[in-house]
């Protein structure tokens, strides 16, 4: 069963952004979360809550807030997941903008407003991220503040096109899409893998424009109580399987070869991935000579000089050690092949 809070009033107006948040038992940071929001320098723009089962004291504070600010509607559902709860609060939005937000995260005042003035000055694009901080310090480890650097190292359009087969580029509690673009490729969908991840793909698959805005206007809540530590969905396993098969229906379409460069972990799981969905693995490619001549999975391990001899095959950079995957994509494109087309980095 699905109801809206409060008998809400007809509107006549659109406003440009619609702020979604699904929350179940988000009461110890809800707070903070609606706060920030609310704070924010640009106005123009609804907040569609999604109480998604709470059996705290959730339901409370959200009435509190939409008694005090018209701007926030509530819709409280029975526990549905987040799937589920980000398409009901997508099905409500008014804005020609969509805008992520999770309820125990934190958003700088000035965030819409970048977001907004970014989208409306380059109407190219489709969406846009921002820039993120994992809080509080005492419970963010290496690899978090490692994938923090990352992504806020990704700024334009190119580099969220080389980067969007390795994770997901944009921080999904940081997305501002547009709405008749997400509308365009089908919305949020439950395959049982990352949903921002899989819906970032489907984007970048049918030509669309993504980009971050490079100012840090967003405090990302870490712990080991998130959902990306906790479901299977969020698991390596399931990001390789999202990502082969947009692969398969994208760069791999046509029943095209790849060519794996690194034989080690990285590169053999996503081999095996691979050759699983009937993609044929042409070759490895490592600099260690004892691997060179060598047969992993059926497939012969070159050199680099007899690796770029090969063209027609998707080039596949999928390596884990720090550097490598920058001298990779200099070495492809020293023999002209192009990132996207001939060449993509994986890992």
């Amino acid at each position: 069963m699905i109801t809206r809070e409060s008998d809400e009033p007809m509107f006549n107006d659109s406003p440009a952004v619609s702020v979604l948040m699904p929350v179940r038992d988000g009461q110890l940071h809800l707070d903070e979360a609606m706060a920030s929001l609310l704070a924010q320098t640009f106005p123009d723009f609804e907040i569609l809550v999604v109480d998604d089962g709470s059996t705290d004291d959730t339901p409370g504070q959200l009435k509190h807030w939409a008694e005090e600010d018209d701007r926030v509607r509530v819709i409280t559902s029975e526990p549905v997941g987040i799937v589920r709860a980000l398409e009901l609060g997508r099905g409500e939005a008014r804005g020609r903008y969509l805008a992520r937000m999770d309820a125990d995260d934190v958003a700088d005042p000035r965030r819409f407003a970048a977001q907004f003035s970014m989208m409306e000055n380059h109407p190219t694009l489709s969406g846009c991220g921002c820039g993120v901080r994992y809080f509080p310090p005492e419970a963010v480890r290496g690899g978090a503040r490692r994938y923090e650097a990352w992504i806020n190292s990704i700024r334009s359009p190119d580099d969220v096109a080389r980067s969007v087969w390795v994770e997901c580029p944009l921080a999904h509690p940081t997305f501002f899409l547009r709405s008749a673009s997400v509308e365009g490729v089908g919305g949020y969908t439950d395959t049982g893998w990352p949903e921002d991840y899989d819906l970032i793909l489907r984007l970048h698959r049918a030509g669309h424009r993504l980009a971050n805005v490079p100012q840090v206007l967003h405090r990302w809540r870490e712990g080991a109580d998130r959902l990306s530590r906790t479901d299977l969905r969020y698991s390596l396993g399931s990001f390789l399987r999202c990502r082969v098969h947009h692969l398969v229906r994208g760069p791999l379409a046509h029943g095209r070869d790849v060519v794996v460069w690194g034989a080690g972990p990285v590169g053999k799981t996503f081999a095996r991935a691979l050759q699983a969905e009937g993609i044929r693995v042409a070759a490895f490619v490592e600099l260690d000579p004892r691997k060179i001549g060598q047969e992993i999975h059926g497939a012969p391990v070159l050199d680099t000089g007899q690796a770029l001899q090969i063209r027609g095959p998707l080039h596949a950079s999928a390596v884990g050690q720090p550097g490598a995957r920058a001298r990779i994509e200099a070495l492809l494109e020293g023999a002209a092949m192009a990132p996207g087309a001939d060449f993509v980095a994986v890992g």
